[in-house]
């Protein structure tokens, strides 16, 4: 408790004459030399956790909600008081689980593939009874095509241009991103995946252009959204000429921020709809600032339900847009005459 109270005191300080002043820049500097973060680990359990749902104590009920097994209760963040970074590693921990779980239910419910990218990073892509593409490769060739030493100097110099402006948006979003995010989280660079916009462009490279598929819809929620705009930047005539309709569901995506061109701005105007947090009832047009795609009420005030509250409404402006594709009739998801409450689901 000393921390606030040589606050306090400064705060006194402040507002004295010039011997105050250099006891304030004093104690600036005392300060400085505090770590805080280590205080804080003084009193905090170890950070040891769970590899199971079952060790957390929390199961998927009938309706597929995380409960937990005894009390019934959805997951609560703040576990142990005054203990934040317990509480967020803990929470991470949790998640890793649960991504795990859902890929299961991906690959065994939905019949869909993992495969494994560069440096062993996973990822369900498309459905191997349909548009499954064979992408696996030696360890020679892994190897081979790892080296950057002869690539052209352009194609460095591209590259180097690509990941500066991946960083400058990534530092944008980081400033109102997620306020329970860890400083200390260590991360590693996955070649031709260190980024999400990177990921998405690779995955587009890769799997989805060489796919069969002729409709392909998006999803794409939160920092998706903005991934998805860097892959149309570097790929606009191939998404345009693949990509029926997309979804994006509170997105942060800036066009004016990337720098999206107007023939970009005017595709996702007429292709693209966002569903964004608001109090509004689904599906209701919501005013939007920049010059790009309608922006509609997901029915929901809380971002990570977003997606959950307004998929009828998606999945319905996805079926008009495969309908309108052959046809001058557009789709509109904010008619509340066609509104389906996602209760009905």
């Amino acid at each position: 408790m000393a921390v606030p109270q040589v606050w306090v005191r400064m705060a006194q300080l402040q507002q004295g004459g010039p011997d105050e002043k250099e006891k304030t820049t004093a104690l600036k500097d005392l300060l400085s030399r505090i770590d805080l973060d280590e205080l804080m680990k003084k009193d905090e359990p170890p950070l040891e956790f769970p590899d199971t749902l079952e060790g957390f104590e929390y199961i998927f009920n009938e309706k597929g909600q995380l409960r937990h097994a005894k009390t019934g209760e959805p997951f609560v963040f703040n576990y142990r008081e005054d203990l934040h970074r317990w509480n967020q590693k803990r929470y991470e921990a949790l998640g890793e689980i649960i991504t795990k779980y859902v890929y299961g239910l991906l690959e065994k419910e939905c019949h869909l593939k993992k495969v494994t990218l560069p440096e062993g990073y996973g990822v369900i892509v498309l459905n191997p009874n349909e548009n499954y593409i064979e992408v696996e490769k030696t360890k020679a060739q892994v190897h081979l095509s790892s080296d950057s030493s002869d690539e052209p100097a352009e194609k460095r110099e591209r590259k180097d241009k690509i990941q500066k402006e991946t960083k400058k948006r990534r530092d944008f979003y980081e400033k109102y991103r997620n306020p329970q995010k860890e400083k200390e989280t260590m991360q590693m660079y996955i070649r031709d995946n260190g980024s999400p916009e990177e990921h998405a462009i690779y995955v587009w490279d890769h799997f989805i252009s060489q796919s069969a598929a002729e409709n392909v819809f998006f999803v794409a929620h939160s920092y998706g959204g903005l991934a998805f705009v860097e892959l149309m930047i570097q790929r606009e005539a191939e998404v345009k000429n693949k990509v029926t309709a997309v979804a994006l569901t509170d997105s942060v995506h800036n066009v004016w921020h990337q720098e999206a061109g107007k023939t970009i701005r005017e595709w996702m105007r007429e292709n693209c709809f966002n569903w964004v947090s608001s109090s509004e009832p689904l599906d209701t047009a919501v005013e939007s600032m920049l010059p790009d795609c309608p922006r509609v009420s997901a029915g929901t005030e809380r971002h990570e339900l977003t997606s959950w509250k307004s998929f009828p409404s998606v999945f319905r402006f996805f079926s008009e847009a495969l309908e309108a594709k052959n046809s001058s009739v557009k789709p509109t998801p904010m008619r509340r005459s066609n509104r389906i409450k996602y209760e009905e689901l």
